[in-house]
């Protein structure tokens, strides 16, 4: 007899209005999976897209919203060998967070950090496994290199101003009014530019004495590549994570040739769960210590109760935040 749970469900597509409360059987964890009792489950972008009906979810994957959890390890399965029942962890998950119980694979979860509560954990996996995966490994931010972030209030921003700067990297950022660029500045960007009011482009090669940054995380697109192309150095990397502003733009590939620029991108929820893995072990290893030591702090603007889901997806879609929204079962 299956233990039944409380969980959020998008009944059809359409405004926040579609997500609503309902009971399932409790998963049950397959070999390499732990079961977590959730405590509480981070709000993406991603989960929007997917109660519009805009974002395909992956066969294998949970209908259910929510991406990323922490809560205590209620059950491992038979091959476990990373976790056991009772351990407190935050994890990325494959669909399911908004609900009492989710599985994961062992392997895409870590220790909630010292000093951090579940909701402030819950924040983590999501954005940091994001801005690992594309500003170190695809854009190869290295060492004395310099990063500009648009979109530097969403979840996403505010965990790449706040890792490269822990990482000891030049951090720029673009938002949409002023007051979000001073919240940039704050979470250690070395300026902060207003895209509705500045050209940002030339205020990143003013900053860098003409020479631009190394790399650009986008989660703009459209319009801003043309920009984006004149705020990057000679050797630069543009790094695509969404396309807010839209998928299409014009791109002048004599620039590119002539400066030999780099236009990468990707998407982290069809890819295996080795992958995912393989980044979990390199946020425990360089950048945990970097939040237990409190030179990363989690950034949370509002929490919600689980029932309020549609709460938090309403605010998330009037783009007033700043940081991440949380759900706390």
């Amino acid at each position: 007899m299956h233990a039944f749970m409380r969980v959020i469900q998008i009944e059809k597509p359409g405004g926040p209005e579609v997500l609503r409360p309902g009971e399932r059987p409790r998963p049950e964890p397959r070999p390499h999976e732990i079961l977590v009792k959730v405590a509480a489950a981070g709000v993406n972008r991603p989960d929007v897209l997917q109660r519009l009906g805009l974002y395909a979810v992956p066969p294998d994957a949970s209908d259910l919203p929510g991406l990323e959890i922490a809560g205590e390890v209620a059950a491992c399965g038979a091959a476990v060998t990373m976790w056991k029942p009772g351990d407190k962890v935050c994890a990325l998950t494959h669909g399911g967070g908004y609900a009492e119980y989710c599985v994961t694979p062992e392997v895409q979860a870590l220790p909630v950090p010292k000093g951090l509560s579940m909701t402030e954990a819950a924040s983590l996996p999501e954005t940091f496994f994001t801005v690992w995966s594309n500003v170190y490994d695809r854009g190869r931010l290295a060492s004395g290199e310099s990063l500009l972030v648009q979109g530097g209030t969403s979840g996403i921003g505010v965990t790449a101003i706040q890792m490269a700067a822990a990482t000891g990297n030049r951090v720029f950022a673009t938002a949409g009014s002023d007051e979000k660029c001073a919240a940039c500045v704050k979470l250690g960007a070395a300026q902060a530019f207003n895209y509705k009011t500045q050209d940002f482009a030339a205020g990143v090669k003013a900053a860098t004495g003409g020479k631009g940054v190394d790399v650009i995380l986008d989660m703009a697109a459209g319009d801003f590549v043309p920009l984006e192309l004149k705020a990057l150095a000679d050797e630069g990397r543009l790094v695509f994570i969404a396309f807010l502003r839209g998928p299409k733009t014009e791109l002048d590939v004599n620039e590119l040739m002539r400066r030999r620029l780099t236009l990468t991108g990707s998407t982290l929820r069809p890819r295996p769960v080795a992958f995912k893995g393989a980044i979990a072990a390199r946020l425990r290893e360089r950048i945990w210590p970097l939040i237990e030591s409190g030179k990363i702090k989690p950034v949370i603007y509002k929490t919600f109760a689980l029932a309020q889901a549609a709460e938090a997806h309403r605010l998330m879609e009037t783009n007033a935040h700043i940081g991440k929204l949380v759900l706390t079962v």
